[in-house]
C-alpha cells in the first residue's frame, strides 16, 4: 500500500502521454494529406523568423496590451512547467520536493514560480474580462459560433484552476513545514513562497493530518490538470502553443505581393512559345502519357501542407479579420474563418480516413462550397492586411488564391466582371472594352 500513489500516478501519467502522443501522430498524418512543398531553403532566415515570431512575440507585442499579457502567460508557462519536472519525479518516486538539496538556487526558483503565477492569474483574468465583459468586436464576429467561444473561455478557467491550485499546494506546504511536532511529521524546509505566504493563515487552524490531506489534494489536482491540459490541446485552438514553432520556421520568405506560379501552367506557355514543339504530337512510345495536374484547389487535400499546418496553428485571435477591408466593409469575406473552416474540413477528412481503414472515402463534401463560400473567395482584394497582421506567420490568402485559381482554371467560374477583363486583356491587350485603335481617342474631345 505504501508504494499504490506512486503506481497511480505512474498509469496517469503513461496513459496521458500515450494519448498525447496518438494524437500527435493523427495530426501529423493529416497535415501530410496536403502536397508536398519544398522549403528546405534558407534556414538561417526560418531560424530567424521562428526565434523573432514564436520565441520573441515580436509581432504579438504590436498590439501593446493583449502583446504584454500574452508575453506574461507565455513566459510564465515556460517558467512555471519548469516544476512539472520535480512534480513528476516525486509522483513516480514517493519523493518530497527532491529538489529541495539545491539549497538557495531552489528557493529562488520556488520563489520566482509563485510571481509568475500570480501574474499569470491576473493576466488570464484580464483576457476573460476583455473577451465576456468588454466584448471585444473580434472576439464576437460570425464563426464565432459557441464551440470556439467556449473553448477559449475553457482555457482561461484551466489557466485559473492550475495557479491556484498552484499556490495553495504551496501555501499548505508552507504551513505543514511549520508546524510545531516530532521531525518526522515535517515536510522538508525548502523554498521560498512571496506570494503563497499570504493564504497561509487559512489553513493555520489544520492539525497535520488535515493539512496533508489539502496539500496532496492540490498537488493532484494541479498535475492531473496539467496532464489533462496538454490532451486537450488537440481539440483547441491553443494548439498553437506548440504549431507556432514549426509554423513560423515554413513561413513563406517570398515578398508578400509575390504570387507563386504553377508548374504545370509554365511549362505549357513556354511550350507555346517554343516554335518547335508540336503541341499535338503523340507521346513517345512506351511512355506513360502525363495526366494533367489540377489546377488550384477545391479540397484540403489539394493545398500544401505547410498552408494545413497553418490551419492547425491558428489561434482564432481576429487579428487577421479585424485589419480586412473587405470584412470591413461589411462582406462576408473573414480571413479567421477561411482557417478555421480548413481546419474543420481536415478534421472531418481525417475522420474519414479512420472510420475507413486508412483510406478516404468519398463524402461528397469539399472545402470549396461546403465550407468556403463562392462570394467570400471572391470578396478578398489580396491586399496581404491577413498576412500582414498574423502574430505567428498564417496565410490566410494563399488558400484563397489556391481556390480562386481552381474556380477559374478548372471550373470557369470567375465573376463576369473578372471574366469581362480578361477577355479584353486577350482582345484588346488592355482591361476596358476599346481596341488599341480607339485608345487615344480623348485626346481629340
Amino acid at each position: 500500500m505504501q508504494y499504490l500513489p506512486n503506481m497511480i500516478f505512474a498509469i496517469i501519467l503513461i496513459i496521458a502521454i500515450g494519448f498525447f502522443v496518438k494524437n500527435v501522430k493523427k495530426l501529423i498524418r493529416n497535415i501530410k494529406l496536403g502536397l508536398d512543398v519544398d522549403v528546405s531553403d534558407n534556414k538561417s532566415q526560418r531560424l530567424r523568423n521562428m526565434t523573432m515570431i514564436a520565441f520573441g512575440q515580436s509581432k504579438m507585442v504590436r498590439r501593446p496590451i493583449a502583446g504584454f499579457l500574452h508575453a506574461i502567460v507565455y513566459v510564465g508557462f515556460i517558467v512555471i512547467n519548469i516544476e512539472v519536472i520535480e512534480i513528476i519525479i516525486d509522483g513516480l518516486f514517493g519523493t518530497h520536493r527532491v529538489f529541495a538539496f539545491l539549497g538557495t538556487f531552489y528557493d529562488v526558483l520556488i520563489g520566482s514560480f509563485e510571481v509568475f503565477a500570480l501574474l499569470v492569474l491576473v493576466a488570464v483574468i484580464v483576457f476573460w474580462i476583455r473577451r465576456n465583459i468588454i466584448k471585444l468586436k473580434r472576439f464576437w464576429k460570425n464563426e464565432m459560433t459557441s464551440w470556439p467561444k467556449n473553448d477559449a473561455n475553457y482555457i482561461l478557467y484551466f489557466e485559473m484552476v492550475l495557479m491556484c491550485l498552484f499556490l495553495i499546494m504551496n501555501a499548505v506546504d508552507q504551513t505543514i513545514q511549520i508546524m510545531p511536532g516530532t521531525p518526522e511529521n515535517h515536510y522538508v524546509e525548502a523554498g521560498s513562497y512571496p506570494i503563497s505566504q499570504f493564504l497561509v493563515p487559512l489553513f493555520q487552524g489544520f492539525n497535520f493530518e488535515s493539512a496533508v490531506i489539502v496539500e496532496r489534494a492540490a498537488w493532484w489536482l494541479h498535475i492531473v490538470g496539467i496532464l489533462i491540459f496538454l490532451n486537450y490541446l488537440y481539440y483547441s485552438k491553443h494548439l498553437h502553443i506548440l504549431l507556432a514553432f514549426p509554423n513560423t520556421y515554413f513561413g513563406s520568405l517570398k515578398p508578400k505581393g509575390q504570387v507563386n506560379n504553377l508548374e504545370a501552367v509554365t511549362k505549357e506557355v513556354k511550350m507555346m512559345m517554343d516554335p518547335s514543339v508540336d503541341p499535338f504530337a503523340a507521346a513517345p512510345e512506351g511512355a506513360e502519357e502525363e495526366v494533367p495536374a489540377k489546377f488550384g484547389a477545391s479540397d484540403v487535400q489539394d493545398l500544401s501542407w505547410v498552408q494545413l499546418l497553418s490551419a492547425y496553428t491558428c489561434t482564432e485571435c481576429g487579428r487577421c479579420t479585424s485589419s480586412c477591408p473587405a470584412n470591413l466593409t461589411g462582406k462576408k469575406l473573414s480571413p479567421r474563418k477561411v482557417m478555421m473552416d480548413t481546419r474543420d474540413r481536415l478534421e472531418e477528412v481525417g475522420k474519414n480516413i479512420d472510420a475507413n481503414n486508412g483510406v478516404f472515402k468519398d463524402d461528397g463534401k469539399q472545402l470549396l462550397g461546403d465550407y468556403i463560400s463562392h462570394e467570400e473567395l471572391w470578396a478578398c482584394t489580396t491586399c496581404n492586411a491577413c498576412v500582414e497582421e498574423c502574430p505567428i506567420s498564417i496565410n490566410p490568402l494563399s488558400i484563397i488564391l489556391e481556390m480562386r485559381r481552381y474556380l477559374v482554371m478548372e471550373q470557369s467560374a470567375a465573376p463576369s466582371e473578372l471574366n469581362n477583363m480578361m477577355s479584353n486583356i486577350e482582345n484588346n491587350g488592355a482591361p476596358w472594352p476599346y481596341n488599341q485603335m480607339d485608345r487615344l481617342n480623348w485626346k481629340n474631345e
